[in-house]
């Protein structure tokens, strides 16, 4: 049997594989289809991508609320009439470009304030939260901003091998988010910091600077997450990415990211996400009213994390 990591993966494996029977007993052909197949990984994509920034935060210990938010801001302000018309001058790569880095000075000033400032993550991204929703309401008007550009809703509406462009963003960023953590100091250092900031201090990493970098990644993925809504559906608003702070995280700690810190996963956050997605999936073939979505969720949500825990310590010796 599995033990470890290998463990707590193949519990989210097996309990995903569950999930996707129970879609294919009560939805039949409409759950089994490809179609189907790749919408839920087109749904997929966006907040997988985000869940990978927060799989970061949350490893070095602390939590972001602000990456929904501040989503929806890289969406406005990449679709700004300015913006628009540089990429119309130039290519529409610029829109990409402004998203990104509108999204990546966001996690900078969190990680400044967080590092710096010594504010506690949990305040620093609420506030940030709340002030990059209204920055982004300011900007927009609260109106709908549509993407003028052809090009550039005609390169994200490419399916290369039959499989849409944003669900290969979102592989291109998992294998680079795993890489980054798993095989280089970067990691190493965002694991230590989080498993012991202290003593990771005394170790000689520069503790300070590196929770700036996380968090200033963590924006960049909010930013990357952006371009790839604004290629969906060809729209910027305030209104994009509502909550799904709390989807990011719910898959991150489901992936089996330790929520205080120490340890994380860019596999089981990539199933986490899955998890959530097909979730939301079945509910909608099968009809179900949002009260009993919320509890069936609550629920399965247990039961992974159940599994995962069983799948680990089953075969460590006692």
């Amino acid at each position: 049997m599995f033990s470890g990591p290998a463990g707590r993966n193949a519990g989210l494996v097996l309990a995903l594989v569950l999930i996707c029977v129970v879609g294919t007993v009560t939805g039949g052909e409409r759950f089994a289809s490809l179609d189907n197949l790749m919408t839920v990984l087109r749904l997929a994509a966006v907040i997988g991508v985000l869940a990978i920034g927060m799989t970061f935060v949350i490893t070095s210990g602390g939590i972001d609320l602000s990456v929904g938010s501040v989503m929806g801001l890289t969406t406005v302000w990449a679709t700004t009439l300015a913006t628009q018309a540089m990429a119309e001058s130039f290519h529409w790569v610029v829109m990409v470009f402004t998203a990104m880095v509108v999204g990546t000075v966001a996690g900078l000033v969190n990680g400044l304030i967080i590092a710096y400032g010594r504010v506690v993550p949990f305040i620093t991204t609420l506030a940030m939260l709340a002030s990059a929703r209204g920055l982004a309401e300011m900007i927009s008007d609260r109106q709908t901003q549509r993407v003028q550009s052809d090009a550039f809703i005609e390169f994200f509406r490419r399916e290369p091998l039959g499989v849409p462009i944003l669900v290969w963003i979102f592989a291109v960023v998992a294998v680079a988010g795993w890489f980054l953590l798993n095989r280089t100091t970067f990691g190493r250092r965002t694991v230590a910091v989080g498993g012991n900031a202290e003593a990771s201090r005394l170790a000689g990493i520069k503790v300070q600077r590196h929770i700036l970098y996380i968090y200033g990644l963590a924006g960049l993925t909010a930013g990357i997450a952006g371009a790839m809504m604004l290629g969906r559906t060809t729209a910027g608003t305030s209104t994009h990415g509502t909550l799904w702070e709390l989807e990011a995280i719910a898959a991150v700690v489901v992936g089996g990211t330790l929520l205080v810190g120490g340890r994380g996963t860019i596999v089981g956050t990539v199933v986490g996400v899955l998890i959530f997605t097909v979730l939301t999936n079945v509910f909608t073939i099968n009809n179900m009213s949002t009260s009993a979505q919320l509890v069936a969720k609550g629920a399965i949500i247990v039961a992974a994390v159940l599994l995962q825990q069983r799948f680990a310590t089953r075969s460590t010796p006692t």
